[in-house]
């Protein structure tokens, strides 16, 4: 199954993500069919492809010539997506990135392996779904995998790779050299509940949720902690309120789930109430923080001694996370503290933060709180004890 650096791609699905997605092809030199179910959606997707074109080239980082020939690669006429897919009659690769749910997936794909070429690769950009329950839906089930990217595609570098256990192994390695071609970094995972990032990723979040809970520290104290101390960009409250509490939501309880209820993923009571309340972050003027025109934002307590609190246990979680998935084989360590970097902004890899720190160190403040709390949740992963309890790192 070839993956040719001139073939057609096609991406269904023209939100944010699928209309990044076909950005990206396009500006690594594909023509690419864009399409969605909503009549409008396309139109919509290549005028925003447009207005951000014209910011690159009044930003001088991409000239007029090249922006125009970008947007001419990319056809975004309205096809109908019924039982009619003849767009896609030539790609030799389809993106998929609609709705996150796996029924109306497996609908796509049953009837998209009938409409491309025998030899075409189809990938679904599931964030939270098995793309084994995916492939599961096509006769020709080999040539299906999964190709992650994170929102905004055209911003941020990391695609993540995820093979099925029916998948043409050949494929890994083309469409890991794909992605590179399209100026991404790839790395490989395995088709396990939120890949690497969005299950490594939940303790941020959870924690976070954990020490409010608790009244340790109030909502702009723990993301003043973890900015001042940890280096983060944003706060965990920050970053819940611009992803959308809801999206935020539904992630974590499609992991917990996943999981087979696992302490260690169970949400939190207190987003569930946000979400029912309607107060979803930045998008609905209300979350953690209040963004209604008027609405003062409140300041940090900023102590030292809380602050420290607050940012050994959540990075300890994550790094926990972080090990975890190194026992169980979601991916290599390099390519873990890889995906941590390059697709959520974290200010170090994990695992080599562990090694800066000590993992024994580490390992001593989680069993701290497994001592205090009697929770499995906060269980030290084994691989965790067997770097730590010998004054080992993950990095030699």
């Amino acid at each position: 199954m070839p993956l040719d650096h001139g073939m057609l791609v096609g991406v269904i699905g023209s939100g944010a993500m699928g209309s990044g997605i076909a950005q990206v092809a396009a500006a690594a030199g594909h023509r690419v069919v864009l399409a969605d179910a909503n009549p409008g959606a396309t139109a919509k997707a290549r005028a925003n492809i447009e207005k951000g074109m014209e910011r690159e080239v009044g930003k001088g980082r991409l000239t007029r010539d090249a922006a125009d020939a970008l947007i001419a690669r990319i056809d975004a006429q309205p096809h109908p997506l019924g039982d009619n897919l003849s767009a896609f009659a030539s790609c030799g690769l389809v993106i998929e990135a609609i709705v996150e749910d796996l029924a109306a997936k497996q609908a796509l794909f049953r009837k998209l392996e009938s409409a491309v070429p025998a030899d075409a690769v189809l990938a679904t950009n599931t964030s939270s779904l098995s793309v084994a329950s995916v492939a599961s839906a096509c006769t020709e089930s080999q040539r299906v995998l999964g190709l992650h990217f994170f929102n905004p595609a055209p911003v941020l570098p990391l695609v993540e790779v995820v093979p099925w256990l029916g998948v043409d192994q050949s494929l890994m390695p083309a469409a890991h050299a794909l992605m590179k071609h399209w100026g991404k970094t790839p790395v490989f995972a395995s088709d396990t509940p939120g890949f690497i990032v969005n299950r490594i990723a939940r303790p941020f979040y959870g924690e976070s949720i954990r020490i409010l809970e608790e009244g340790i520290a109030d909502v702009p104290t723990i993301d003043w902690a973890m900015k001042e101390l940890g280096g983060f960009r944003m706060g965990p409250f920050e970053l819940m309120d611009f992803i959308g509490n809801d999206v935020n939501y539904a992630v974590t309880r499609s992991v917990f789930e996943s999981f087979f209820y696992d302490p260690r993923y169970k949400p939190s009571l207190t987003q569930r109430r946000l979400v029912e309340a309607g107060f979803l972050g930045r998008k609905s003027g209300r979350g953690y923080y209040d963004y209604r025109d008027g609405a003062a934002m409140p300041a940090p307590t900023k102590d030292p001694a809380v602050a420290q609190r607050v940012f050994e246990r959540v990075l300890a979680m994550l790094i926990n996370e972080a090990a975890d998935a190194v026992l169980m084989r979601v991916a290599s360590p390099a390519d873990i503290d890889l995906a941590m970097t390059k697709g959520v902004n974290y200010p170090k890899g994990l695992l080599a933060w562990a090694d800066a720190i000590g993992v024994s160190k580490v390992l001593a403040w989680l069993e701290a709180l497994q001592d205090e709390y009697g929770e499995d949740r906060y269980r030290p992963s084994p691989m965790l004890k067997r770097v730590g309890r010998f004054g080992g790192a993950f990095f030699q």
